[in-house]
């Protein structure tokens, strides 16, 4: 099993980056696909119309968000993996640092690309451009 690890600087503030992440609303802006998230711990989410679906299992507002995911490419018998969105202030705006463990080696490559061309770019795009 593979741990995917990254590092994402956005020019928001932490509110607005977790809102994004965990209103159904906002998400299905900045993805362009549907999402529903019963943003409570426990609480169930699907995202980009199904394709990755979980559950809550930590919640700190503004600050950290611990999800069991899965995609429709797991293998019935894959287990969940778990992503970590760890955000905080770098000055005017945030940084995110993510993990996502128990991913199988052979999908490892393509769900960490995935969570840049489908997460970090769009993301950035809807919150608004970043400073160097």
């Amino acid at each position: 099993m593979a741990t995917i690890r990254q590092t994402v600087l956005f020019d928001a503030p932490p509110h607005d980056v977790f809102e994004a992440l965990m209103d159904s609303k906002k998400h299905a802006a900045f993805t362009g696909d549907k999402a529903k998230i019963d943003r409570r711990v426990g609480g169930i989410f699907s995202v980009f119309g199904g394709y990755a679906t979980g559950k809550t299992l930590r919640l700190e507002k503004d600050k950290v968000i611990v999800q069991s995911w899965r995609s429709t490419e797991f293998a019935k018998d894959d287990p969940d993996s778990r992503v970590t969105f760890h955000l905080s202030k770098r000055g005017n705006g945030t940084r995110l640092i993510f993990v996502h463990s128990n991913v199988t080696d052979a999908q490892a490559a393509d769900i960490k690309q995935g969570w840049i061309d489908f997460y970090w770019t769009p993301l950035k795009e809807y919150l608004g451009p970043e400073k160097a």
